[in-house]
């Protein structure tokens, strides 16, 4: 096991909860300008390239299972994967094919990942360590509601951590961004700051407290990043597309 380039979450998780964030310093395959440890399949990498940097996580962080990857497409979607044999379980989960469609997943034990380049990844668990949640939060699932349809499939209110993404200042957006949040919650204008004739900067973790604490969420830990100005970190924007995706994980 080497940690090398993994950026360990700073937030009061119980015992047996893990979380993780690779970096483009994990030594990798990947070249540029994907370089060097890609996990994306589907952004324009050598998929053999980003399947071995997916493969090598397991042993990397001592993980106990594979990762359970999702086809993320700014939903709202949750994938619950069914229990084990012998675990308590909820009436709803059922076994999942490879890599559902989804952009959270919540679950009693295993691996969940969350693939993100500018986007807002957020990683959860209950108090009791009794179930893990991640999600993928880009501006369109954040504004759906994706934040709080994890709480809702935590079962209880969870501990949160934000992870990386594109800060406020680099993150400059039109009127239909604001929109999405300030016509639904006049708040949200507090996370907004105005720079050109309809154009803003948005601050997507002010949003994403915003959320999480109407959700119910008390313990919100993280913050603080800034993928597009930080170059351990992949950024969509930043690299005009041409960019590959590093990966939040949290393990029972």
């Amino acid at each position: 096991m080497t940690t090398e380039g993994f950026l360990r979450p700073d937030w009061p998780l119980p015992p047996g909860i893990h979380a993780a964030v690779s970096t483009r310093q994990v030594p990798g395959l990947s070249r540029a300008p994907y370089d060097a440890f890609n996990v994306g399949i589907r952004c324009g990498d050598a998929v053999a390239d980003a399947e071995a940097n997916r493969g090598s996580l397991r042993w990397r962080l001592g993980l106990p299972a594979e990762p359970l990857w999702l086809r993320q497409v700014h939903g709202v979607h949750v994938a619950r994967p069914a229990p084990s044999r012998g675990q308590s379980h909820d009436s709803d989960p059922q076994p999942l094919a490879p890599e559902p469609e989804a952009d959270a997943a919540v679950a009693e034990r295993g691996v969940l990942a969350i693939q993100t380049a500018d986007c807002l990844p957020v990683l959860f668990c209950l108090p009791d360590g009794s179930r893990i949640g991640a999600a993928h939060a880009g501006w369109r699932g954040l504004a759906a509601g994706v934040l709080e349809a994890t709480v809702l499939a935590m079962g209880g209110a969870p501990l949160a951590w934000m992870g990386p993404c594109i800060g406020g200042k680099s993150y400059e957006v039109g009127e239909e961004v604001r929109a999405a949040f300030v016509d639904g919650d006049a708040r949200a204008a507090g996370a907004f700051t105005a720079t050109r004739p309809g154009h803003w900067q948005c601050d997507l973790y002010a949003l994403a407290r915003l959320r999480l604490t109407d959700a119910g969420v008390a313990s919100i830990h993280g913050g603080g990043f800034d993928t597009f100005a930080d170059r351990r970190f992949y950024s969509y924007r930043r690299d005009a597309g041409a960019s590959g995706r590093f990966v939040s994980l949290v393990w029972r």
